[in-house]
């Protein structure tokens, strides 16, 4: 069948997958080699090509193999996968930025992205950034300039669960000239694709919620093959952040399984903020499936199955009342990254350097929450005993 009339969740488990030819397994095997052999006379072969196996930093099997599936995921012509999100990101951003090019970010984004572009592209190659407030359609129109190539924005915004809208911004920038960029981590293909609502492209941390579970890295890049040939040559062969065969084999593994994950994760993301948001002592909750959250329209308009696993809130107390929480909690655990199995919760201080550019309830300190797979009534039960051990939750 046709792979564009298959259900998403067959292509999770089909695309990029067929019978070993050498020894029948129903996997793709591993193909840990940094090198493939050449042909009988190699003297035409472009040593910096990515159109057959060569060497792996030119792009290995198992590269192929998840790249095939990401594009189909993200119903899209063409996918580029390397090392890891930031790999991903900084790739695209190499590749279709010169210097004198102005850029659009959101204020609220990975903090790497609020590096590369309020730091490093512009002390170091004099690419002009403007950073805007992205779910304010007014905002990023005045912010344009005759040469603003680029819009990037974060919907779902990590760690402030802002809400961009797609659409429209791609209309903005497609009436000037520019490209649209969107990175999609917190949402998943499975939540929302960017692409078929007017991106140019969409960039995944598949460390996250397609890998989802824990134990590798990468990022894709999606989008049209005219634009992600350079950015393959450009980007992934001459800086040679490839993705390693392990990693890319790893991720294609747990992509079989996104489908199933975010459902859960979803269902259990709403119960915990449903719930958190009618506790006394809990100062605000950010999540986009709430229905008081100021986005709730427009993410309902462009998240097609769910808002995702991971959520913002904050306790009526101090800096150190907020870590002594952390201290007690029991099965969710403190750490950076999200998309696992397990729950994950990170205390972002009131020091943070970008605080400013956050909503005024984010100021005096958050939780960033990525509600993992448990079941959600021993979550809320843990929950529950730690507020109780820091005295601001009665039994």
């Amino acid at each position: 069948m046709e792979n564009k009339k298959l259900g998403f969740q067959t292509r999770a488990i089909h695309t990029g997958n067929e019978i070993d030819k050498d020894t029948n397994a129903i996997k793709r095997p591993i193909t840990m080699a940094n090198s493939y052999a050449l042909p009988y006379d190699p003297t035409d072969i472009n040593w910096s090509g990515a159109n057959k196996n060569l060497y792996t930093r030119n792009g290995g099997s198992n590269q192929q193999y998840l790249q095939e599936k990401i594009a189909s995921l993200e119903n899209t012509e063409d996918c580029i996968v390397l090392a890891s999100g930031v790999a991903a990101l900084s790739g695209l951003f190499f590749a279709l930025l010169k210097s004198g090019d102005h850029i659009i970010f959101s204020s609220v984004t990975y903090i790497a992205v609020y590096r590369l572009f309020n730091e490093l592209l512009n002390n170091k190659f004099n690419i002009q950034t403007s950073i805007v407030d992205t779910s304010n359609l007014e905002a990023i129109s005045d912010a344009i300039r005759y040469n603003t190539k680029l819009i990037h924005i974060e919907t779902p915004g990590n760690p402030t669960l802002s809400i961009s809208d797609i659409k429209a911004i791609a209309k903005i920038a497609h009436s000037n000239n520019a490209l649209l960029s969107v990175d999609n981590t917190l949402a998943s293909p499975y939540n929302q694709r960017p692409l078929e609502l007017g991106a140019d492209f969409c960039i995944e941390s598949l460390t996250k919620y397609i890998n989802g579970h824990g134990d590798s890295m990468g990022g894709s890049i999606s989008g049209k093959k005219e634009y992600l040939d350079i950015i393959r040559k450009e980007s992934q062969i001459n800086l040679g952040g490839v993705i390693s065969p392990f990693n890319a084999w790893l991720i294609m593994r747990g992509a079989v399984t996104l489908p199933l994950r975010m459902k859960k994760h979803n269902e259990n993301a709403i119960k915990i903020a449903e719930y958190l948001e009618k506790l006394e002592c809990v100062s605000f909750v950010s999540y986009p499936g709430l229905k008081n959250h100021k986005s709730y329209e427009i993410a309902i308009s462009q998240m097609e199955n769910g808002f995702g696993g991971v959520l913002a809130f904050g306790l009526k107390t101090n800096h150190d009342t907020h870590n002594l929480f952390i201290s007690y909690l029991q099965l969710i655990t403190s750490a950076v990254s999200l998309g696992h199995d397990e729950s994950l919760i990170v205390f972002l201080g009131e020091n943070d350097e970008r605080q400013y550019l956050y909503p005024k309830e984010f100021h005096n300190g958050f939780f960033r929450f990525s509600v993992g797979l448990e079941d959600v009534e021993d979550l809320i039960d843990d929950i529950n005993q730690a507020l109780e051990k820091i005295a601001l939750l009665k039994k």
